[in-house]
C-alpha cells in the first residue's frame, strides 16, 4: 500500500485546526527534535503534533486514516528498539500534554493517569499517600507511563511485584478509525470477554493510541532493607541468584553486574571493593520490619557459607542513593568503553544465568569485542550490552554475528529475545527466530482487525515482505 508522504498545507491546516496552531509544526527542527530514540536511530517525521485530550487523538487518527499518512504515537523517547520512530514519515503524535494524574483513589488502590506522565513523578506523588505503582524502569525520571504500557516495561521489582502488565487493570485507547476503545475494569476481578488490555499491553503503539490507563496501586511498604553482595567469582555469584530463592527468600529486587559493568561505575559506588571483585547483586527485601528481618537472617547465613562473597547491608539513605546511581548509570557509562553500543534485554531460565553469562564472556572473546552483562537476575532478564567501534573495518560484521549467536543460544535455553525493550525496529528481523509462521500471522491478522491501512507505526514488529512491501498483511 502506498502512504501519503506530503504534508500539504490543507492536511496540515486540518491538523492546526485540531490541537491549535501552536501545539502543531512542520518546522524542520522541531521535526528533528522527534526523529531519535534511543536506539539512536534517525527517520525524519513530516509534522509533529501535541494532542491535549482523547477527543483531538481521535480526530487526528479519523484525519491519518482518511488521507493514509502514518501515525506514530510518542513518550519520552526512551525506548531502545527503535519502537517510536517515523519509519515511514508522517505524524508524530507526541503525549507531552497530556501528562495528568486524573484519580488517585486510595479506598480502592487504583489510579487513572494520562500516558504522557513521567513514572517517577508518579510514583513520587503516590508516596506521598503511602502508595506505589509497582513497576519502575531504570529510565523512570524521565520516562513516562504511556510508553512503558507500550513496551511492557519491566525493572528491578519486576521480580516479587510483575512488569507492567501486572499493574494495568484498564486502558482508553483510540483506534485507528478513531473510534474509542475502553478496555479492563476498575476491579480486581473481571472476565466479560476477552482481555483487551493485556492485547494493547506491549503491542508498541501498532493497534492503538493510549489515551487513559488505569493502575493497581500497593500500599508501600513499611521498612526495605538493601544490601551489596561482592563476589570474587562470575559463577559464583550468578549461581546464587537461583539459591537465593531456593531458600525462600523473596527480594524485591535482585540486580546482577560483571566485572566490566561494575568497572564503568565503580567511582559512583559506596566504599572501595577488592581488587579480584568479579561480579555484583543488589539485594534489596522490603515489607514489615519482622519480616524484613527475618529475610536478613536467612540471605546473611546464606552468604556466609559462600567462600569468595561478602555481604555488605546499606547503613543511610545516602549509600542506598549511591547504590542505585551506580546501578542506573551503567547504560550511558558504558560509552567509556567504546563509542557504539548494541543493547539486548534477552531472557533465560534463572537457573541459567551462569551459563548465559559464560558465553557471552566466551562470545566476546571469540569476536574480539567488549561485552558487559548486567541485569534483573531475579527474573532471568539479564542484559547484554555489545561494545564497538563502527569505524573499525569488519566491526558492525561482528557485532551482527555476536547478536545472533547471542539470540540463537538464549533460544536454545528456553529464553525469549526481548524481555522489557520490545521488537522494534532493531529486533524485527529477528522475530522469527521465536515465533513460527503461524504465530505472526495471527499476529498480523489482529494487526490487520485493529489497523486496516497500517497507519499506526508502521515498520514495526513485522518484518517486510521479501517484495519490499512495508505493509504487515502480505
Amino acid at each position: 500500500m502506498g502512504y501519503n508522504r506530503r504534508m500539504n498545507d490543507e492536511i496540515f491546516t486540518q491538523i492546526a485546526a485540531i490541537v491549535g496552531q501552536e501545539h502543531c509544526s512542520r518546522e524542520l527542527e522541531e521535526r528533528h527534535c522527534y526523529s531519535y530514540d534511543n536506539s539512536r536511530q534517525t527517520f525524519l517525521p513530516d509534522a509533529v503534533v501535541l494532542p491535549d485530550s482523547t477527543e483531538q487523538v481521535a480526530a487526528l487518527a479519523r484525519l491519518a486514516n482518511s488521507r493514509k499518512i502514518p501515525l506514530v504515537a510518542r513518550g519520552a523517547g526512551s525506548g531502545t528498539t527503535g519502537g517510536a520512530l517515523p519509519v515511514r514519515g508522517g505524524i508524530v503524535l507526541s503525549c507531552t500534554r497530556m501528562n495528568r494524574i486524573l484519580e488517585i483513589d486510595r479506598e480502592n488502590q487504583i489510579a487513572i493517569v494520562e500516558p504522557g506522565l513521567i513514572t517517577g513523578e508518579f510514583q513520587q506523588e503516590l508516596k506521598k499517600q503511602r502508595l506505589m505503582y509497582a513497576p519502575d524502569p531504570a529510565s523512570l525520571k524521565f520516562c513516562t507511563i504511556g510508553g512503558n504500557v507500550a513496551e511492557c516495561a519491566g525493572g528491578p521489582s519486576a521480580i516479587k511485584y510483575g512488569v507492567t502488565k501486572d499493574s494495568i487493570i484498564g486502558l482508553e485507547v483510540v483506534l485507528a478509525s478513531g473510534d474509542i476503545l475502553r478496555t479492563g475494569t476498575r476491579t480486581e476481578k473481571g472476565v466479560v470477554g476477552y482481555d483487551l488490555t493485556r492485547l494493547f499491553i506491549g503491542s508498541e503503539g501498532t493497534l492503538g493510541i493510549i489515551t487513559k490507563i488505569i493502575t493497581r496501586l500497593l500500599p508501600l511498604p513499611e521498612h526495605k532493607e538493601t544490601f551489596l553482595l561482592t563476589s570474587g567469582s562470575l559463577a559464583e555469584a550468578t549461581e546464587l541468584v537461583a539459591a537465593i530463592l531456593q531458600e525462600n527468600i523473596l527480594p524485591c529486587t535482585l540486580e546482577y553486574m560483571d566485572k566490566t559493568a561494575i568497572q564503568v561505575v565503580a567511582d559512583l559506588l559506596p566504599g572501595a571493593l577488592k581488587k579480584d571483585t568479579e561480579a555484583m547483586l543488589i539485594i534489596e527485601i522490603d515489607g514489615d520490619r519482622a519480616h524484613t528481618g527475618r529475610q536478613t537472617q536467612l540471605l546473611q547465613k546464606l552468604a556466609a557459607t559462600r567462600q569468595q562473597c561478602s555481604l555488605r547491608q546499606a547503613g543511610t539513605e545516602a549509600e542506598i542513593a549511591e547504590i542505585w546511581k551506580a546501578r542506573r548509570s551503567i547504560s550511558p557509562a558504558a560509552f567509556t568503553l567504546a563509542p557504539h553500543k548494541t543493547s539486548e534485554d534477552v531472557v533465560v531460565p534463572r537457573s541459567r544465568i551462569p551459563e548465559l553469562v559464560q558465553f557471552c564472556e566466551t562470545l566476546g572473546s571469540r569476536l574480539g569485542l567488549t561485552i558487559l552483562t548486567f541485569g534483573h537476575a531475579g527474573d532471568g532478564n539479564i542484559h547484554v550490552n555489545i561494545m564497538s567501534d563502527n569505524s573499525k573495518e569488519g566491526e558492525e560484521a561482528r557485532v551482527a554475528a555476536a547478536k545472533k549467536d547471542l539470540f540463537e543460544k538464549v533460544l536454545s535455553m528456553g529464553g525469549t529475545l526481548s524481555g522489557e525493550h520490545g521488537i522494534g525496529t532493531s529486533k524485527m528481523p529477528y522475530i522469527s527466530m521465536e515465533l513460527n509462521d503461524t504465530s505472526l500471522r495471527v499476529m498480523r491478522q489482529i494487526k490487520e482487525l485493529f489497523d486496516r491501512n497500517n497507519i499506526l507505526n508502521p515498520g514495526k514488529i513485522f518484518p517486510e515482505s521479501s517484495s519490499g512491501d512495508p505493509s504487515p498483511f502480505q
